[in-house]
């Protein structure tokens, strides 16, 4: 069967090649023929991992969910008749808002200034691939980069490609599900500080561990290696690179407006989690009482392995999930529950897991992932239900 796009087969014969030759002396060229539309260039994909679709159709889940979250505030504040469930539901959006505004305005201003850093620079920051010192700046990488854990996974695949180390990548990975810098405020005004930084400690030291075995496993040969790994160019300079990013960052207002509209378009992706999480916290608040909760999700062996079930199960991004840990810690009593379902996404997630797979072209590397991590996980919250809850 020939194809539309094929070039027509050269014609043949001296009297014809002579013939044509001479009218091309003669005449100018024709104009070039029409592409045919089976033969017309795609049109780009978008590259939001959690994007809206297609330009300018609109962003139904940030859309719905602020709506949403938007009508339970109203009912709180002007429908105190309201049935039972709703007026939960409506103080529950109340609260949230009172105490995640700050951290929502502070992490959009934050998305606008990490967005000027270019990527070859965040790169460079990765340093050698199987180093110690190398897993040490993945996981600072992937606590600074302020993106949802979808958003992280296209950088972290990219980083793999572009020769970070097998070990490196699952550190950044599991650094970063929620600790970037507009979640950590989130979550500080959400369970307090003191969790925040106990979270965020105990997060990085499962990454590293995590990084670690990976890259000794990958050295031993029983995960294959990066075939992309390549050493970084001598001549890349960091610190040009960090001075054009602190030019981009001068006074005026024309530049703070380009920053608000750049923060607010880099957050959409993280803003449609965020309210999403809300309304889906409110509606268990709603609907599912307290002594149920505490229940099933209490600080209880059967307790981490039905919170590590419903984190595989619910595909929520970070910034949804940040409200529900909160709820485990502050509604379930059960701070172990809370870590695990903050972090167990990013070890058992059905799509870094198949992300993985498209990427490395291995089912050790992509296995290495929850086979390393979940077990840590799930001790980790067994001991601070022991010893912190």
């Amino acid at each position: 069967m020939s194809d539309c796009c094929s070039n027509p087969p050269p014609e043949k014969g001296p009297d014809r090649q002579a013939l044509r030759r001479s009218l091309l002396k003669l005449t100018p060229p024709p104009p070039a023929a029409a592409v045919p539309s089976c033969c017309a260039p795609k049109a780009p994909a978008g590259d939001s991992c959690c994007g809206g679709g297609k330009k300018g159709r609109p962003d139904f889940l940030l859309w719905g969910s602020l709506g949403a979250f938007l009508a339970g505030v109203a009912v709180h504040f002007l429908v105190p008749s309201a049935p039972v469930w709703l007026h939960v539901f409506g103080h529950a959006c109340y609260e949230l808002m009172s105490r995640a505004w700050w951290g929502l305005l502070i992490g959009i201003a934050a998305v606008a200034v990490i967005g000027r850093f270019p990527r070859e620079l965040v790169a460079a920051v990765l340093g050698r691939g199987g180093s110690v010192s190398g897993l040490f700046r993945a996981v600072g990488a992937g606590v600074l980069l302020d993106l949802c854990n979808h958003g992280i996974l296209l950088v972290g695949m990219s980083l793999y490609k572009r020769g970070a180390s097998l070990g490196q990548t699952l550190a950044f990975l599991i650094a970063s599900p929620w600790n970037s810098l507009s979640l950590t405020l989130i979550l500080a005004a959400l369970i307090g500080w003191g969790w925040m930084f106990l979270f965020i400690l105990l997060s990085m030291i499962v990454a590293l561990v995590t990084g670690w075995i990976a890259d000794r496993l990958v050295h031993a040969g029983k995960i294959p290696p990066n075939p992309n790994a390549v050493d970084l160019p001598h001549d890349y300079r960091i610190g040009p690179a960090v001075r054009d990013v602190l030019r981009s960052l001068k006074p005026g207002a024309a530049n703070y407006l380009r920053l608000a509209r750049e923060g607010l378009s880099g957050s959409q992706m993280i803003l449609r989690w965020i309210f999403f999480g809300f309304v889906l916290t409110g509606l268990i608040r709603a609907f599912v009482p307290d002594a149920s909760f505490q229940q099933y999700f209490g600080p209880t062996i059967a307790g981490l392995f039905l919170t590590l079930l419903a984190t595989t199960v619910l595909e929520v991004c970070s910034e949804g999930s940040s409200p529900i840990a909160a709820d485990l810690l502050t509604r379930a009593h059960a701070p172990g529950n809370a870590f695990v379902f903050l972090m167990a996404g990013a070890a058992t997630d059905y799509t870094e897991i198949m992300a993985l797979r498209e990427t490395t072209r291995s089912w050790k590397a992509t296995l290495a992932l929850p086979l390393i991590s979940t077990p840590q996980v799930l001790l980790v919250g067994w001991l601070i239900h022991r010893f912190a809850g």
